[in-house]
């Protein structure tokens, strides 16, 4: 089941797919992620996808797309190119940056990207303590659920983890976004 759900003038579609537990509200979903689109400066009036899945479809799109076996708890596609988005700590601003190379029909939404996340994982993850940023975070299947929709979202918009500077400023923000207080 899709519900679009417009938040601050993004639209999110929200996918549930079926068997899925439903462990927050689609519209609390779309508040998670457009939180985090704020935070990263996503260009307004735009819309993004938000897939809640299981192991089985998160691990097939993992290795179409990525060529890892296995699952994985989120995979963010984004459609824009990074320098669409404001600089943020491990990545400078890069010249040539737009939002959109292309004219969109009147009326129509820019399209960020796409989310899809195990809720399987989530719930797995928060039942085992391996949750939070760190791995042995203890905390509901609910806020690891909100966690894993605020790094997709900070994916689509950009920011990364590869490096350590980026990936700090990352953790930082998602905490921050979560109102998690640092130990």
């Amino acid at each position: 089941m899709t519900r679009p759900i417009l938040v601050g003038g993004w639209r999110v579609e929200v996918t549930v797919r079926p068997g899925v537990p439903r462990i927050l509200p689609s519209t609390e979903v779309a508040r998670v992620v457009t939180a985090a689109l704020h935070a990263a400066g996503a260009p307004g009036q735009a819309s993004i996808s938000v897939v809640l899945a299981d192991d089985e479809e998160l691990e097939r799109l993992n290795e179409t797309h990525l060529g890892h076996e296995g699952p994985t708890d989120v995979l963010s596609f984004p459609l824009l190119d990074p320098g669409a988005f404001p600089p943020h700590p491990g990545r400078a601003a890069t010249r040539g940056g737009h939002v959109a190379s292309f004219v969109l029909p009147p009326r129509a939404r820019l399209h960020l990207g796409d989310i899809a996340v195990s809720v399987e994982r989530a719930i797995e993850q928060a039942r085992e303590g391996r949750g939070g940023q760190t791995g042995d975070v203890r905390w509901s299947a609910a806020d690891e659920l909100r966690l894993l929709l605020t790094h997709g979202a900070l994916h689509v918009c950009g920011w990364d983890h590869a490096e350590p500077v980026e990936g700090d400023a990352m953790r930082a923000l998602e905490r921050r976004l979560l109102g998690v207080v640092s130990a």
